[in-house]
């Protein structure tokens, strides 16, 4: 078997595809996951405890599947939908009516969104309740921090956009509280709505953020988290609670 696995490994067409040799010391083991195009957005070595699939729940991996499931969705609604006062709520009535599989395409793209946000919250909790936040950890703590709130401010600008009597008064509540922060209430009430009330220009606004400006936001500081994840070890899980310490007695 040993002789076989090692022609396999010294073989042109095995060398064409790995560029390494077997992973039989840290060398090639690290060069396996640096080399592969799936194996490189993880570290080389991680926490054992981080593995356990109770420690993270895979929360951040779900909410990145649910992103993408978001993006595959809006764009396919996309196709249907034109952000116009006059048309907006017919579009949304055609598509679920008319379109086959619209009704199941708006669902999903209802649900991952609410999913997303209950999954990013409990991402953070995980994140905060397990010391993950500490250094080295710090920078990707804060991007965390901006990726909840864009989050957050996807799942409000999308909720105008079928422009029923609920999107309609849900949004005139939402910016009228923001209308109340300190110093830049009325400016930022302004900046959304593009006027002083809930019109055109608020639904031209809101379907610009929703489908372009916070979408590539996220996505490139997604790439930046994963990023900083593998660049940072991996998960953060206390090694003490893996390898208890050992000390050693000084010659008198």
């Amino acid at each position: 078997m040993s002789s076989f696995i090692q022609s396999v490994t010294q073989s042109r067409v095995w060398k064409s595809f790995f560029r390494h040799g077997w992973p039989d010391d840290e060398l090639n083991r690290s060069l396996i996951m640096t080399t592969n195009i799936f194996f490189h957005l993880h570290p080389v070595k991680v926490s054992r405890r981080s593995l356990k699939a109770t420690y993270s729940f895979g929360l951040g991996i779900i909410a990145t599947i649910l992103f993408l499931i978001l993006t595959v969705t809006g764009t396919l609604i996309m196709f249907y939908y034109v952000p116009s006062t006059e048309s907006a709520y017919q579009n949304i009535v055609h598509l679920q009516t008319r379109v086959p599989y619209g009704q199941l395409m708006r669902n999903m793209h209802r649900w991952a969104a609410h999913a997303m946000v209950l999954v990013v919250v409990l991402h953070m909790a995980r994140v905060f309740y397990t010391g993950a936040y500490k250094p080295p950890r710090e920078f990707n703590w804060i991007v965390g921090v901006v990726l909840l709130v864009l989050t957050l401010g996807a799942s409000f600008t999308g909720y105008l956009l079928p422009w029923d009597q609920l999107s309609f008064w849900a949004i005139t509540v939402g910016t009228n509280i923001a209308g109340y922060a300190p110093l830049i209430g009325d400016d930022l009430r302004f900046i959304l709505l593009g006027g002083v009330e809930v019109g055109q220009n608020a639904l031209t606004r809101f379907y610009a953020l929703h489908i372009m400006v916070i979408p590539l936001a996220l996505a490139g500081l997604v790439s930046l988290h994963i990023w900083r994840v593998r660049k940072d070890g991996g998960l953060a899980a206390q090694q003490a609670a893996e390898e208890p310490l050992r000390f050693e007695q000084e010659d008198a």
